[in-house]
């Protein structure tokens, strides 16, 4: 007779994410995750797999998580340049409870060069987040608010990278006036 599951799947997993996000994919052992999670070594492997098998579906929920969040954020009534704005802030103002910086910035630092699964995630998700704000801009030069002259191709691109600098930075200074004048003079390429 099969046993009914003793916890949530995805708070589970999200604990998961968490830990990962916090410590990075070799740092944290399934001793850790056993603990983190509350959930028993059996149960993790027999719902998650194994550790690399967790790191990816962590992974993926991160992924799911930040792209709602983004998308809320785009498909509100605001102003293009206030959404841009308010997706970078994300980043520097994030929820009490979530780690600082990016899990999916924090995976690609450290196994992209070594595991070519987490590199295509990476990638895959890297390119999600400047189809974004290709649309965002796309839709900001038909409404008038980015002028026709910008290549918004190549805008989406520079805003992404200047997203992950962000995600960056955020890691090594709590200097939030330093962060925000780098989104003010990010914002200033849309002028």
């Amino acid at each position: 007779m099969a046993r009914n599951k003793e916890f949530d799947e995805n708070e589970a997993l999200r604990k998961a994410m968490e830990l990962f996000w916090q410590q990075g994919y070799e740092k944290t052992s399934m001793n850790d995750l056993v603990n983190h999670m509350g959930v028993h070594r059996r149960s993790i492997y027999d719902t998650f797999g194994d550790k690399r098998t967790l790191f990816m579906s962590a992974l993926t929920h991160y992924e799911e998580v930040i792209m709602m969040k983004m998308k809320k954020k785009i498909e509100s009534e605001l102003p293009v340049k206030q959404v841009i704005r308010e997706v970078f802030e994300m980043v520097i103002y994030p929820n009490n409870n979530q780690p600082i910086g990016c899990f999916s910035v924090n995976a690609a630092v450290e196994l992209s060069l070594l595991d070519q699964e987490v590199a295509t995630k990476i990638t895959e998700m890297f390119t999600k987040t400047e189809t974004l704000f290709y649309e965002l801009l796309k839709h900001g030069q038909e409404q008038g608010e980015i002028s026709k002259h910008h290549d918004i191709k190549g805008l989406s691109l520079f805003l992404h990278n200047a997203l992950v600098g962000i995600r960056v930075l955020v890691k090594t200074t709590d200097d939030k006036q330093k962060l925000e004048s780098i989104i003010d003079l990010t914002l200033s390429t849309l002028e």
